[in-house]
């Protein structure tokens, strides 16, 4: 069984006892996180939302926080002495979703 779920405005694939890699949520460690935005849940049969499935429910548990690998951006504009460097690294949150109840 799955569920497709929306968190921040961004679709995530939900299985029981799997890790999703989500961005970053005010939860601290170890605190349990309920979701409503279900749009498709998968069993016996599949049923699809409009635009949420009624009823449909994800529990979680937040994992930990972590940043990902720096990327680096790079602005440049041939011939005209125009360069800009900037980093970014984006905070993230690691869920374990433990049950999904349709």
């Amino acid at each position: 069984m799955y569920a497709l779920i929306e968190i921040k405005g961004k679709q995530y694939k939900a299985e029981k006892d799997a890790l999703l890699k989500v961005d970053l949520l005010d939860m601290e460690p170890g605190s349990t996180v309920d979701i409503d935005s279900v749009l498709l849940v998968s069993g016996d049969k599949i049923t699809v939302g409009d635009p949420y499935v009624r009823g449909a429910r994800v529990s979680a548990v937040v994992e930990s926080h972590e940043r990902d690998k720096k990327i680096i951006v790079f602005k440049y504009k041939s011939k005209k002495d125009y360069r800009r460097t900037k980093g970014h690294r984006q905070a993230y949150s690691i869920i374990k979703i433990k049950d999904i109840v349709s």
